[in-house]
């Protein structure tokens, strides 16, 4: 037995409401004829009449009654999804503004693009987020939603998909010592000088992206402190310090004065798509949703600061 059509549907539902072929036809906006058709074709693959037809009146049977009664209430529910998700594609225009720490690459694109096919009549904004002040952007409504480092515990934020971790590289000049090692511990990170973050973000925040002591209890020698990766990675070339980065940045961000090598026994770095909680538009929604369903998931953005 085939697939139930939704015209067929509506074809029965109109004539047991009717109980007249021309007036369901009328309220289809379909030929009587067609009407006819569309219920036959329903009671075919039923296997079973589910309307009584004589020259005088029109009835359902005993079957018929039994199938309006399933039939109605999954009706009703299917106009009203379908209506909800109209409404909810209303309001899925306009513009969305995205920000993004560090970089935004080509995985990024393609989410953005399974976005835009989704949602053609909403454009999209990129906005670059000071690296010194993660949350401020999303705070102030300059964005409505941004992929930053976490952690996160700000209450007016809501931490929608959390994604894959980055492991980490030391950003060193390439006349440092480091810069003839293939790799190097956390312990080693004693041995330099570790450029941090400044500015207006959290101090757990600031903290979680530097290192003050190794694992084995020895002090990590703080340095100057930064506000945007630009900023970092020249004071990196100048000799001023060194400076955590995740690999796939380190790959982006390659230049012949500095010198990158992986840290083995440090914390990898994360990503979130976060969002203000006041704020939850429906683009917002449509946008954690297409994320976290699309094939190109941001969950394998590669370019991104730590």
């Amino acid at each position: 037995m085939g697939s139930l059509e939704v015209r067929e549907m509506e074809a029965f539902l109109a004539v047991a409401d009717e109980l007249h072929f021309g007036r369901a036809g009328e309220r289809l906006y379909l030929s009587q004829s067609r009407v006819s058709q569309l219920l036959r074709t329903l009671e075919h693959r039923v296997g079973a009449p589910l309307v009584e037809r004589t020259s005088r009146r029109v009835r359902l049977t005993p079957l018929g009654e039994g199938f309006l009664a399933e039939l109605r209430p999954a009706y009703t529910a299917l106009q009203a999804t379908m209506e909800g998700v109209r409404s909810a594609a209303r309001g899925v225009q306009g513009l969305l503004r995205i920000g993004f720490q560090g970089s935004s690459n080509d995985r990024l694109m393609a989410a953005i693009a399974v976005f835009h096919r989704r949602y053609p009549e909403c454009s999209t904004q990129l906005v670059e987020v000071p690296l010194a002040d993660p949350f401020g952007a999303l705070q102030r409504d300059e964005v409505d939603v941004a992929v930053v480092l976490l952690p996160i515990a700000e209450e007016d934020l809501v931490l929608g998909q959390v994604f894959s971790e980055e492991p980490q590289t030391l950003a060193v000049a390439s006349d440092h010592p480091f810069a003839r090692r293939t790799v190097l511990s956390a312990e080693d990170l004693a041995e330099c000088t570790l450029i941090g973050v400044r500015g207006p973000a959290p101090h757990y925040w600031r903290r979680a992206q530097s290192l003050d002591v190794t694992p084995g209890g020895r002090p990590v020698p703080a340095g100057p402190t930064v506000g945007t990766l630009a900023e970092g990675l020249a004071m990196v070339a100048t000799g001023q310090g060194a400076m955590l980065l995740c690999n796939a940045a380190a790959q982006e961000h390659g230049r012949r004065s500095v010198t990158f090598i992986p840290v083995t026994g440090v914390e990898s770095s994360r990503l979130g798509l976060v969002w203000h909680r006041n704020r939850e538009t429906a683009r917002v929604t449509a946008f954690a949703q297409a994320v976290s369903n699309s094939p190109a998931s941001l969950s394998n953005i590669r370019s991104i600061l730590r």
